[in-house]
């Protein structure tokens, strides 16, 4: 509970506090970074993830609703030579040598819809499609996209400082990716509005208490209107 204030001047507002209406970032203070050495990078919106036909039918659910917000995301930073990078999970049809040393990787492996390379399941989905100049790294395993797949090297190859990061899941691999980056210097920022988990009042949760204290927390159209504002991205002209 704060404090009552008796002093009669008008009160100091939160960290957590804005004024109403306002769509002021909620950790940011606006235009106080340009799209130079920015980066996006998309977690795992695949057919197979967050499709009609996903392994994982409550989290394509609760993405529904965000895939609209990375379309214009990555339509947006392709717009303004902003790199976009997909990060995407593959399989083996006999599953050999896949991780199952957590409950997740068992429930995948469960569910019999392997996402197989080269098949429809570990392709992105056709809202937010592959551009000629995205990028993609992908992985057999691993919680997120940093880890064994060169994507670090990549973001500082092209000069990147700050991560924008869209996708699924909050519960694990966005919170994995918002961690590691965070832990190699880089600065994030997450549109709220462009990431899901489930249930969707837990992702909440986790944005709200857990990911404002790593990075930004904004709204798509917060983000695009910051690389509108400046059309030609040094990331992508490196």
């Amino acid at each position: 509970m704060a404090a009552t204030d008796t002093s009669g001047a008008a009160p100091t507002p939160t960290p957590d506090q804005k004024a109403p209406g306002s769509t002021t970032p909620d950790n940011a203070t606006p235009g106080d970074i340009t799209p130079g050495g920015m980066a996006l990078v998309i977690q795992e919106c695949q057919r197979g993830v967050i499709g009609p036909d996903s392994a994982l039918p409550l989290l394509a659910k609760a993405a529904a609703p965000a895939v609209p917000f990375i379309a214009r995301l990555a339509h947006g930073a392709r717009l303004a030579g902003v790199p976009v990078v997909h990060s995407l999970a593959t399989t083996r049809a006999d599953g050999y040598a896949e991780p199952r040393n957590a409950p997740l990787y068992r429930m995948a492996a469960r569910a019999g819809k392997p996402l197989l390379a080269g098949t429809q399941a570990a392709e992105v989905v056709d809202e937010i499609g592959l551009d000629a100049r995205d990028l993609v790294v992908t992985r057999a395993s691993g919680l997120g996209p940093m880890y064994d797949t060169g994507l670090e090297s990549m973001l500082r190859r092209l000069g990147v400082t700050v991560v924008v990061v869209a996708g699924v899941s909050v519960n694990v691999a966005i919170l994995d990716l918002v961690l590691d980056c965070v832990n190699a210097g880089f600065e994030v920022i997450v549109p709220r509005d462009a990431v899901a988990g489930v249930p969707p009042e837990y992702a909440e949760a986790v944005i709200d208490n857990t990911l404002r204290l790593l990075a930004r927390v904004e709204r798509t159209q917060d983000v695009l209107a910051r690389w509108a504002a400046a059309p030609q991205n040094v990331a992508r002209s490196a």
